[in-house]
């Protein structure tokens, strides 16, 4: 007598539009990383000061504060796909309208445009690939499309300075501009049902009064002003403290994507040991490593290293932050993700501000703890959210 053994049924496949969400992430991502290596030479091509061409970013993390707190709830009434394509039919608008800018007023009111765009398109995003993800593989999907960031920290940080240097800073926008308009093509094609909500849409404040929802933002808050605030002095730590060339600043973005993408190889573990215990675990390894970063970060190599482990940390951070927030009311994740990207866009003013108050008044030491202090805080918001459940 023979048997028959059951194997298991295979995982549901992960739809190949997922992918067109990641190429949204990787440009939109670009443009917002792109200014700061190549600010001298605009200053230089519109004769203004550096500090003066970085307002443009200042305004781009504005724009996309307010937009994403006013604008990304209409993402539950009006439905994620038609949102985003409306704000991916404005960003190739504001990339030329920068490519072209004849002042630093026309280049700053170009990106603040551009953040308004953002501040709906990501919201829509991930509200889009929560949507779209198979059962069960919700944190695979959602980190695929977050591995946009990777071509974001090498195209928009390392690619740019090098394409400013040989051509001119005007043909970073131009690439950034032929590469949205042909995410912009390929999202138009796509035949993607949007699941609307019947009612009316409410404030984005009133979705702070859902369990557990509140902690989330905290731990989100926490985790990404860590990275922010280590991450804007970690150029200059390189040259000044470390003494590098300012070419070598190019590693920082590299070693972190590496570590970045590791985690993305590595995404099985969610589904083997389970959300919240991957996630409180990835918090606490994040604020280990800004520790050591305090203690090590005087070697060129240890910190390199650091910096690999560190964005293995913080793709499950953010990654199971978002799939945590996105899972709290699924007729709210416009309005819920319009909340996260508000708390992402503080996290970069206070990340830069806090963090740089503590660098000019001690070291990159002090930088390094204060990091370790803001990721403790996420990883106990985190445990607490979990114990409440």
């Amino acid at each position: 007598m023979t048997h028959q053994l059951k194997s298991a049924p295979p995982a549901a496949r992960i739809p190949r539009s997922v992918y067109v969400l990641t190429g949204c992430v990787g440009v939109i991502g670009a443009n917002s990383l792109g200014l700061g290596p190549i600010a001298p030479e605009v200053s230089r091509s519109l004769g203004a000061d550096v500090s003066a061409v970085m307002l443009a970013t200042a305004a781009f993390g504005f724009g996309a504060a307010l937009s994403s707190l006013f604008l990304a709830p209409r993402i539950d009434r009006f439905g994620a796909y038609r949102m985003l394509r409306l704000a991916m039919l404005v960003l190739p608008l504001t990339l030329l309208s920068s490519a072209v800018a004849v002042s630093v007023w026309m280049l700053i009111v170009s990106q603040w445009v551009a953040g308004l765009a953002s501040g709906v398109a990501f919201p829509a995003i991930y509200t889009g690939a929560a949507a779209m993800a198979p059962p069960g593989r919700e944190s695979k999907t959602i980190g695929l499309v977050m591995s946009g960031w990777m071509f974001s920290m090498v195209a928009g940080v390392s690619l740019s300075a090098i394409v400013a240097d040989l051509a001119h800073w005007r043909f970073v926008y131009g690439i950034l501009l032929a590469l949205s308009v042909g995410i912009l093509v390929l999202l138009s094609r796509l035949d993607l049902r949007d699941n609307v909500s019947a009612t009316d849409t409410p404030s984005p404040l009133t979705a702070l009064s859902l369990p557990g929802i509140k902690l989330l933002l905290l731990a989100c808050g926490s985790l990404l002003t860590a990275f922010y605030g280590v991450y804007s002095y970690l150029g200059d730590y390189f040259h000044t403290g470390l003494n590098q060339p300012i070419s070598a600043n190019g590693l920082i973005t590299l070693f972190y994507a590496v570590g970045f993408g590791s985690g993305i190889l590595a995404g099985g573990l969610v589904n083997r040991i389970g959300v919240d215990k991957v996630l409180s675990a990835a918090l606490f390894y994040v604020a280990a490593v800004y520790m050591m970063l305090g203690v090590f970060g005087d070697g060129l190599v240890a910190v390199l290293c650091l910096l690999t482990a560190l964005g293995f940390g913080n793709y499950y951070g953010i990654n199971l932050l978002i799939v945590r927030l996105t899972a709290i009311d699924r007729a709210q994740r416009g309005t819920i993700m319009g909340l996260q990207t508000t708390v992402s866009n503080l996290a970069v003013f206070a990340g830069a501000s806090i963090f740089g108050l503590i660098y000019s008044a001690g070291n990159f030491v002090a930088v390094a703890y204060t990091g370790m202090a803001f990721a403790l805080v996420a990883a106990f918001a985190s445990r607490m959210r979990t114990s409440a459940r």
